[in-house]
C-alpha cells in the first residue's frame, strides 16, 4: 500500500507542477509585456522579446515533465498508452520552445536562432505551430480518452468540458493566425490590436492546467482515502 501511495504521490507532484506551470505561463508573459511595452499578439512571439526565458522555460520545464511521465499502462480497451500520449505532447512542446515562430517584427526574416540558422526562418516557424499544434491535440486526447475515464461524473464533465474547450480555442487561434497573416488590412490589425491569437492560446493552455490540476486533486484525494482505510485497519 505505502509504495502504491507513493507512486500515487509522484503523479499528483508532476499533474500538480504541469497545471501550475500552464496556468502561469500566459500570465507571467503578458505581465512582463505591459511591463516593458513589449505586449505581443501570440505567446510564441514573445520568443523574441525580453520575455524570451520565461517562455522557453517554462515551455522546456512542461515538455519535460511530459516526456517523464509515464502514467498508467494501457489496457487492452486503449489505443494509445499514457506515456506514448504525453510523451508526444512533451516532445512538441519542447519542439515549440527551442524552434522559434517567425515573429512580427522578423520582416526581414534574419535568423535569431540556432535552429533558424540551421533550417531557415520560414521552415522553423511552419515547425513551431505545427509542434504547438500536436501539443495540444495530445493534451484534448488526453483529457478525453484518458483523464475522462474516471468514474466520477464531475470530473469527467470537467475533463469532457476541457477537451473540447482546448479544441475549440486551438480552432480559433487557427482562424485569427490567418486572419493575421492573410487577412484584408483592417482583419489584421483587428487581430493583433485585440491579441485575438494570444488569448485564444492562453484559453487552450488554461484548460489543458485545469485537467491536470484537477486530475491531480483526484489522486490526493486516493492517498488520503488509501491512508484512511490502513488506519482503520491498524
Amino acid at each position: 500500500v505505502e509504495a502504491r501511495e507513493e507512486i500515487v504521490d509522484n503523479f499528483y507532484r508532476v499533474r500538480r507542477a504541469l497545471g501550475v506551470l500552464g496556468l502561469l505561463l500566459p500570465v507571467i508573459l503578458l505581465i512582463l509585456g505591459i511591463a516593458f511595452d513589449e505586449a505581443e499578439p501570440s505567446i510564441s512571439d514573445y520568443y523574441h522579446t525580453l520575455s524570451r526565458d520565461v517562455f522557453v522555460g517554462i515551455l522546456t520545464a512542461i515538455g519535460v515533465f511530459l516526456i517523464c511521465y509515464t502514467g498508467f499502462r494501457r489496457d487492452d480497451t486503449e489505443r494509445f498508452s499514457d506515456d506514448l500520449v504525453t510523451t508526444l505532447a512533451g516532445v512538441a512542446a519542447l519542439a515549440a520552445a527551442f524552434i522559434p515562430n517567425r515573429g512580427t517584427l522578423n520582416t526581414s526574416l534574419e535568423p535569431q536562432a540556432l535552429t533558424q540558422h540551421l533550417f531557415g526562418v520560414v521552415l522553423c516557424d511552419a515547425a513551431h505551430h505545427l509542434a504547438a499544434l500536436v501539443f495540444l491535440l495530445s493534451m484534448a486526447y488526453l483529457c478525453y480518452f484518458k483523464f475522462a475515464r474516471t468514474a466520477h461524473p464531475g470530473r469527467r464533465a470537467v475533463y469532457v468540458a476541457c477537451a473540447w474547450l482546448i479544441l475549440a480555442a486551438t480552432v480559433a487561434t487557427i482562424v485569427a493566425a490567418g486572419l493575421r497573416k492573410i487577412g484584408t488590412p483592417e482583419q489584421s490589425a483587428f487581430v493583433i490590436e485585440h491579441q485575438l491569437v494570444f488569448w485564444f492560446e492562453a484559453v487552450s493552455v488554461w484548460a489543458f492546467s485545469l485537467s491536470w490540476l484537477v486530475k491531480g486533486r483526484a489522486d490526493r484525494a486516493i492517498i488520503r482515502t488509501a491512508r484512511e482505510a490502513v488506519g482503520k485497519e491498524g
